[in-house]
């Protein structure tokens, strides 16, 4: 736990959302069950294990030590979460939270809600992806499959994506998407189905094909995506969804299951995918195993 003590005496807060404490990735002993991100004006602070009284009273201070050191003129506003395989519990420590809690990463904004779970709004760990989507989508029709609360298809539309459909069997989440293209101004261009991936290959191809396809499933959700048996089914059917030369970002976020999994289903599946490279995450989430942290793998479509 001292890594963590040492860690907050020196650290800074970003300007806009950002972890900024990964213990998740093994190198600071003693403090692999905790993370601490930065969504403004709050800080939420996770533990993987159970905390006694007297453990959070100390992490807890050493929370409210660096945020006296570094905006001691604003209010903490702390939420704490604890993760097991129980479930998840939330609780606001200290401070408030705003009634519509807007955040900004890179530019763009994106409603977050951290009381509702571990699903918060956003993924922060995914923030090279977006920034990789915005960059490669001008001019390009997307495929945002899994869509979420669809920060894909606001990166895509925001870097001069064509049209971007967005995909994702939970409507709430695909409503919040559809708030996120009007904070940003963004109207028009995008569609958002609510529908199961895997009954919808018919109108996915109607809309297609694609130039920029994504594909960040969950990689345990029961009823939704089951990475072991799942991935192999998604692969089948992506390459008729591309164009000719179009990109593929294939994601998976399970610590169990190195690169190597990914890369020999699509040999195997989808020859017609060349991989062109890893995507690399933010360096805040360096890992002792890199094969154990979010994996994003560019592939390409072979031209006929």
């Amino acid at each position: 736990m001292n890594a963590f003590f040492e860690f907050m005496q020196q650290a800074s807060l970003p300007e806009d959302c950002q972890r900024i404490f990964h213990g998740r990735g093994g190198r600071f002993v003693g403090a692999e069950h905790l993370c601490l991100d930065w969504y403004p004006p709050a800080l939420l602070l996770t533990s993987f294990r159970e905390l006694g009284e007297q453990e959070l009273a100390e992490v807890r201070s050493a929370v409210e030590s660096f945020w006296q050191r570094v905006s001691p003129q604003l209010p903490l506003n702390l939420v704490f979460q604890h993760r097991s395989g129980l479930g998840t519990r939330t609780e606001l420590l200290s401070g408030e939270l705003p009634e519509t809690h807007v955040i900004s990463e890179l530019g763009l904004k994106y409603l977050v809600h951290l009381l509702r779970g571990q699903n918060h709004g956003l993924f922060l760990d995914m923030r090279e992806g977006r920034r990789f989507v915005r960059e490669h989508a001008d001019g390009k029709k997307v495929l945002n499959l899994f869509s979420y609360t669809c920060a894909f298809s606001v990166a895509a539309r925001a870097g001069g994506a064509e049209e971007v459909v967005n995909i994702d069997m939970a409507k709430g989440a695909l409503s919040i998407g559809k708030q996120n293209h009007q904070l940003n101004g963004i109207e028009g261009g995008a569609r958002f189905l609510g529908h199961d991936i895997f009954s919808s290959w018919g109108k996915l191809t109607r809309y297609g094909p694609y130039d920029l396809v994504i594909a960040d499933p969950p990689s345990n959700q029961k009823g939704s995506f089951i990475a072991t048996k799942d991935y192999v089914r998604l692969l089948r059917r992506l390459p008729e969804l591309v164009a000719p030369g179009g990109d593929l970002l294939l994601c998976l976020n399970a610590p169990e299951l190195g690169s190597d999994f990914l890369m020999q289903q699509v040999k195997d599946t989808a020859p017609a995918l060349e991989f062109v490279g890893r995507v690399a995450n933010p360096e805040v989430y360096a890992d002792v195993d890199e094969e154990k942290s979010l994996k994003v793998l560019h592939y390409r479509k072979t031209a006929e």
